[in-house]
């Protein structure tokens, strides 16, 4: 389980821990990993507000415009200039992950381009996906930080060292997820 604490809903910084379950106890792997959130704080809930999403949610494949940096449990995708996720609420592929040769800004209001150097390397957190909800919020990542402290447009963002050691102590079989939040 990781969690990411902040100390107030508005909040463009936290922690992030991990935890792991052994012998029936939950043990610290890592700890007070410093986070950037989103802008406008924790408590997502329309796309564009600059707030990273609040709850528990399970993290999916891990991604990057780098090469598999090796060590890693989780599945990793190098992505290409083709690669996309779309954020247009209008969109049937509205919170995916497309390959498209074309022009993009012929086919999607907003998208993100998933070869670029925030995300070098990233997780996906699986928010809004299970339905996907138009509108409610998309393309959520644990990703590298611009800066200590730079707040994000809804993501979690670290250094490029922390997110690699999070990213190589994720097992998939022991399902991760995340949990953000406010401490105490």
């Amino acid at each position: 389980m990781v969690v990411v604490e902040a100390k107030s809903i508005h909040s463009q910084t936290g922690q992030l821990s991990l935890y792991q379950k052994a012998g029936g106890q939950w043990q610290s792997v890592l700890s007070e990993i410093p986070v950037s959130l989103g802008s406008k704080g924790i408590g997502k809930t329309k796309e564009g507000d600059g707030r990273t999403p609040s709850g528990i949610y399970h993290l999916g494949s891990g991604f990057g415009s780098a090469a598999n940096p090796g060590g890693l449990r989780i599945s990793y995708t190098r992505t290409s200039k083709q690669d996309y996720w779309v954020d247009d609420s209008f969109s049937s592929q509205y919170n995916q992950w497309v390959n498209y040769a074309g022009n993009p800004d012929q086919r999607w209001r907003s998208y993100e381009r998933l070869q670029q150097p925030l995300y070098k390397y990233a997780i996906i957190l699986k928010y809004n996906d299970d339905p996907v909800v138009s509108g409610k919020g998309s393309a959520i990542f644990l990703h590298i930080w611009r800066a200590a402290g730079k707040p994000t447009a809804g993501c979690i963002a670290m250094s490029e060292s922390n997110l690699l050691q999070l990213m190589r102590l994720l097992d998939p079989d022991l399902s991760p997820a995340i949990a953000i939040g406010i401490s105490g």
